[in-house]
């Protein structure tokens, strides 16, 4: 697989879980009491935990034209 295929699927493939991880944030988040500093951590944590589930992904992408 060349390096540009391999960026076109892992861009699609982050913009597709990131879709997917904001709406699940998004709807944890509203089952959550209206506690501003609660809220606060809720989405300090959420907003750096995205990068963690992607980093293979771009692991993958950077590998180049190895298999």
């Amino acid at each position: 697989m060349t390096p540009r295929i391999r960026k076109i699927i892992g861009g699609l493939g982050i913009m597709a879980f990131l879709a997917g991880y904001i709406w699940l944030v998004t709807a944890i988040a509203d089952l959550l009491p209206e506690a501003g500093p609660l809220k606060l951590i809720f989405f300090a944590v959420t907003g750096l935990a995205w990068g963690l589930p992607i980093l293979p992904l771009i692991s993958w992408m950077d590998r180049g034209g190895k298999n």
